[in-house]
């Protein structure tokens, strides 16, 4: 891990985690720096799909809007909140740069816009986050919880939710069925 810390990265859970909120999933870590870090689990749909959000909103759809792509549980903290990661174009609220290409919404105009068939063309919905105190991560990545790699669009907006876990140990040449669920320190 270098001084850039981990924006635009996947934390990928390691087989040994137990913590029901981490196991087996990938957070896409959206900002981190010296006072923590904050990230959205990309692989744990919720039973709700974007119509939903739309309807409970009272924001009426778009002919040809359907809606039908699921709602992420993006973490344990705000589970009320909705946050939206996107590929870069848009004008809206509160929106943080991640990279050149992805960012992070978090008012309710870019729901509004893709309601209505505007927004972004490629992007994930998701409720709650995953936050670490300053320090908390890299502790975490110390102890053997967490691998980490640059964040894979593909990965993000493309593999089927089941498989995105074992792709983004992929990314790294890894298996993650193959590693011992026991953690050993030399």
């Amino acid at each position: 891990m270098s001084g850039d810390f981990l924006t635009n990265q996947f934390l990928i859970a390691m087989p040994a985690m137990t913590d029901s909120n981490f196991a087996q999933t990938v957070t896409f870590i959206w900002e981190h720096n010296a006072d923590g870090a904050l990230g959205i689990i990309i692989n744990r749909p919720l039973q709700m799909r974007l119509a939903d959000v739309f309807e409970q909103l009272k924001m009426p759809t778009a002919p040809g809007v359907s809606g039908n792509q699921p709602v992420l549980q993006g973490g344990p903290v705000q589970t009320d909140r909705g946050f939206v990661v996107h590929q870069t174009g848009g004008s809206w609220e509160h929106t943080r740069q991640v990279s050149s290409r992805l960012q992070v919404t978090t008012s309710p105009d870019i729901l509004d816009a893709m309601a209505r068939g505007g927004g972004p063309e490629t992007a994930l919905v998701a409720l709650g986050y995953a936050g670490w105190s300053a320090g908390q991560l890299e502790n975490e990545i110390a102890q053997n919880a967490w691998l980490t790699v640059p964040a894979d669009e593909r990965i993000l907006f493309e593999t089927p939710y089941e498989q995105r876990w074992r792709a983004a140990g992929r990314l790294l040449g890894i298996d993650l069925a193959t590693i011992s669920p026991h953690v050993g320190h030399a």
